[in-house]
């Protein structure tokens, strides 16, 4: 076959470690891989000599050749010259690609690893016929990995490839099987580049059964399932205000009559005001933070909320479990980023957790949303999370948002003196609320609470229902501060729980209406 022909869908890649092989023949591995619908095979070997390389590649080729499947060697030019191979693959510390072109010709197959931006423009500029982008995830099969990218760092260079109209063929590699596979697919796609494979080794290579595993893999990447959740239309992001105002009493009767649970997995200094406001918006409040619990949790029919507010390791490895369990029933998910450009702990934190599931609605300020854009610190350089609420400004985050929001499918939203509200689409703006929600500890982290109440009361209409709780928490926090016994900060918050409680059955029975004007527009940008 030609090289403009290659299929690079399901990339196998061979490892003959006891470890992983076992004490099956490398060739009948491959070759039931094959027939489960394998679609390029790499020969990785980085301990035998060159005696065994040659002869064990010749035996593979033999079995590619009768599927017209092309064969690549890892690193060595010698043996794929001597094998008359298909192709070789090189890593950033193997032969540099020039040399590797002049050896082999230009009908060969040449593919690069690459791990950054400086990487994959060399190799473009260099000719090679196709990326390997990696590695995603940790994985044992590969114990010189110089960076974990992530979902993030595999976006960030399709993004960057999309951008310069590059063609050149992309696979990613390093911890993908069948519990992910197509979540890294439909995640890392950017407009204008996707994926046009995946490389697997032990997914296939350690399996009991390589020929159905290479199959389930393949429908996997090739007809992905449909997440379980459900997604904002394009039709729903065209509404006018007035639309959206008129669902709110109808989102509010929901939470009332549902009494869904916010599953808060937040730190101890919040618990205890986000369970009231949970309780006071009419939902039934949990504070797990074990990830074992949501496989459970998540069948109630509730939400979960991520408060990034303490950042640990097992946090983390909790809080990717709850979302892997909430993601699997469709449940929906908020996520604040909390502090997510402060350190490059968090910064890592954040997008460990935006890669690994679905979010419905991304909250935070404009610096933590900032920081969840691929090139996210390059963005607040230019002043936007600093600035003030200028034109230009105003315009930078606009764009940003619509970015984060069509890259992650979610809906982004910005608090501050305004709010900001987008799935892509439209911005919608917010002006209500008062300045002592920020005088009070835990005020951000108790407004994902409250939408987390209305998504999982009104999930067939999530844009609606977080425009409402936004509404709904900011109103009943002006009348809160307009009230007599209301001083400073500290007779607030008490002030602030009986307004979200009175507001709750105003809005549910329908009759009065809101007892302030909602502020809700549309961002003219």
């Amino acid at each position: 076959m030609g090289k403009s022909d290659a299929d690079y869908s399901v990339y196998l890649v061979t490892d003959s470690t006891p470890a992983i092989l076992g004490d099956r023949d490398i060739c009948e591995v491959v070759e039931a891989a094959l027939r489960g619908g394998v679609t390029c095979v790499q020969y990785r070997d980085k301990t035998s000599d060159t005696g065994v390389l040659v002869q064990t590649a010749r035996r593979l080729h033999a079995v590619t050749q009768q599927f017209n499947i092309p064969l690549l060697i890892n690193d060595r030019v010698d043996v794929a010259l001597a094998v008359g191979c298909e192709g070789v693959h090189i890593g950033q510390d193997d032969l540099d690609l020039e040399s590797a072109r002049r050896l082999l010709g230009h009908d060969k197959i040449i593919g690069v690893t690459v791990s950054n931006a400086e990487e994959t423009a060399a190799a473009c500029e260099g000719g090679a016929d196709y990326l390997g982008i990696g590695t995603v995830f940790a994985t044992p099969t590969k114990e010189n990995t110089k960076s974990i990218i992530g979902i993030y760092g595999l976006q960030r260079i399709l993004l960057q490839l999309a951008e310069a109209k590059s063609a050149i063929k992309t696979v990613c590699i390093g911890g993908i099987n069948a519990s992910n596979v197509s979540r890294v697919v439909r995640q890392s796609s950017v407009p204008g580049k996707s994926l046009d494979g995946v490389a697997v080794v032990s997914a296939i290579m350690a399996a009991a059964d390589p020929e159905a595993s290479a199959r389930e893999l393949g429908q996997l990447i090739k007809a992905p399932p449909a997440p379980a959740r459900s997604f904002v239309t394009a039709e729903q992001q065209l509404r006018s205000p007035e639309q959206l105002l008129e669902l709110a009493p109808e989102v509010m009767r929901a939470v009332v009559e549902r009494k869904p649970l916010s599953h808060n997995m937040t730190n101890l200094v919040v618990q205890n005001f986000a369970a009231n406001v949970a309780l006071c918006a009419g939902a039934s409040p949990i504070m797990a933070n074990y990830g074992e619990e949501a496989k459970d949790l998540a069948k109630l029919g509730g939400a979960l909320v991520i408060n990034m507010g303490t950042v640990t390791p097992e946090g983390l490895d909790n809080y990717l479990k709850a979302l892997r369990a909430y993601n699997a029933v469709g449940g929906p998910v908020v996520f604040d980023p909390v502090g997510a450009g402060a350190t490059a702990v968090r910064r890592a934190a954040t997008q460990a957790v935006l890669g690994g599931g679905d979010i419905d609605v991304l909250k935070g300020n404009r610096s933590e949303i900032l920081s969840c854009l691929p090139g996210g610190p390059a963005v607040q350089q230019r002043g936007v999370d600093s600035g003030g609420d200028d034109d230009v400004n105003i315009r930078v985050l606009a764009s940003a948002m619509r970015e984060l929001a069509i890259l992650r499918k979610t809906i982004v939203v910005v608090t501050g003196k305004t709010d900001y509200i987008t799935a892509g689409g439209r911005i919608f703006t917010i002006d209500n609320g008062h300045k002592y929600l920020g005088m009070v500890t835990g005020t951000g982290c108790c407004l994902g609470t409250t939408i987390s109440a209305m998504i999982a009361a009104y999930p067939h209409d999530k844009l609606a229902a977080t425009i409402a709780g936004l509404l709904y928490y900011n109103i009943a926090a002006e009348m809160a501060a307009m009230r007599p016994d209301v001083n400073g900060p500290g007779t607030f918050v008490p002030a602030f729980l009986d307004e979200l409680y009175s507001l709750r059955g105003c809005l549910a029975e329908g009759d009065a209406g809101w007892p302030l004007i909602p502020r809700l527009g549309i961002l003219d940008i």
